[in-house]
């Protein structure tokens, strides 16, 4: 199909509120790492006597992640066969009841098998919101939302840390687990406002089974490159800063609002240049990265630290809504779950590797400065090659 006649079938003329909905639902499985950061100290300090705890509660936090990049596919297919809107309600109903569990066990092995039950709703849950963008908005009106889904996750990330600090100071290390009750309200919101998509009877009946796997397969895999580069400095943030010297948790919580913030900028920058989704977008935001990367590699001050962390962080917010648009615009209607749940588990992936990359280059290269010269030379070459493909392809084309 041509991308004109899918975008017009994707035209589920939904309204704002829809839109409202599906980003709060897109939230939560942000919510699922970030709320419990806070209190990562807390949980550290009640399970020391378990052995392998320093590898286990963090585990606790980051195994959604993985839940998600596995299961991702799953769920798209899922999607597919027995609609968005069921599902999802149902999705962020279970949701709820596998992130209260941890706040009434005392077992740190009990608690990571609630978040791995937590981490498969998250799946669904993020797929199906992703997919239900694409089948409600067309053209110019859904890569808006897909910049806003970036960006209003930026935002959350910030105001869910201070909830979950909040919450812990009140709660202790079990306080963070309150905030998935809201996952009720969303799904009651979601029952009621949202509607099922008919995209699929819009499509002939001889495309159906011609999944357009040469298109996509280079986008998925670019996606967990994408993912790495996107959540290096988050995840690495304090000990990068710390390259500077000491530096209070305060201070690197303000620092991370303030990535969090350009990354949200990156989202806005680009809603502003949509019309150059593909490989110029990727291009911009690699480089913009890539700069950041090379910075950090150089840099010594706090300063000079934080406002590459920035940099690199304003390019990672273009190159995620960017490649989750190329995506979407390279899937028919009635494989859009499915193709989704591929780029969302890609996604996750990234997220999930990335501070196993770092961990495990830091002692072959000698330190984070070193590390961060080999992410800059791989981001450059990577620049290089889309170039050069892009290029091949346009004069192809002219020929």
């Amino acid at each position: 199909m041509s991308e004109a006649a899918i975008e017009q079938a994707g035209d589920g003329g939904a309204a704002t509120r829809h839109g409202i909905i599906i980003l709060c639902a897109s939230v939560m499985p942000i919510m699922a790492i970030v709320s419990l950061i806070p209190v990562l100290p807390l949980l550290m300090k009640e399970f020391a006597s378990v052995p392998g705890s320093e590898f286990l509660v963090p585990m606790a936090l980051t195994i959604p992640a993985l839940c998600v990049a596995v299961f991702s596919p799953f769920a798209g297919w899922l999607s597919d066969r027995v609609g968005r809107k069921k599902l999802l309600v149902t999705t962020l109903i279970l949701y709820a009841g596998f992130g209260i569990i941890p706040w009434f066990l005392n077992d740190l092995f009990q608690i990571i098998a609630a978040r791995v039950g937590l981490g498969v709703m998250e799946a669904v849950i993020m797929t199906v919101a992703t997919v239900l963008i694409g089948d409600y908005f067309a053209g110019a009106r859904r890569e808006k939302w897909i910049a806003l889904q970036v960006g209003v996750g930026s935002i959350a990330a910030i105001i869910l840390i201070a909830i979950g600090g909040g919450l812990g100071e009140v709660f202790g290390s079990r306080g963070p687990f309150l905030l998935y009750l809201l996952a009720l309200p969303i799904a009651l919101a979601a029952a009621i406002i949202l509607f099922e998509p008919t995209v699929k009877s819009t499509i002939a009946d001889g495309a159906k089974d011609q999944f357009p796997l040469k298109a996509v397969l280079p986008l998925i895999l670019t996606t967990i490159g994408v993912g790495i580069v996107f959540y290096t400095v988050v995840v690495q943030l304090g000990p990068i800063l710390q390259l500077s010297g000491e530096v209070s948790p305060g201070t690197i919580g303000l620092i991370g609002a303030l990535a969090n913030v350009a990354m949200a900028g990156g989202s806005f920058l680009f809603n502003q240049f949509k019309q150059n989704v593909g490989p110029r977008l990727l291009i911009v935001g690699l480089v913009l990265a890539g700069i950041g990367y090379a910075g950090l590699s150089m840099s010594t001050s706090l300063f000079a630290l934080s406002a590459f962390c920035i940099f690199a962080c304003i390019g990672s917010g273009m190159l995620l809504p960017n490649m989750l648009t190329w995506t979407m615009r390279s899937l028919p209607p009635q494989m859009r779950g499915r193709g989704m749940g591929m780029w969302t588990g890609a996604f996750f992936l990234g997220q999930f590797v990335a501070p196993i990359v770092v961990a495990s280059m830091n002692p072959v290269t000698g330190g984070f400065a070193q590390t961060f010269v080999v992410y800059a030379t791989v981001i450059a070459v990577a620049v290089i090659g889309v170039a050069v493909v892009t290029r091949g392809s346009v004069l192809e084309n002219q020929a």
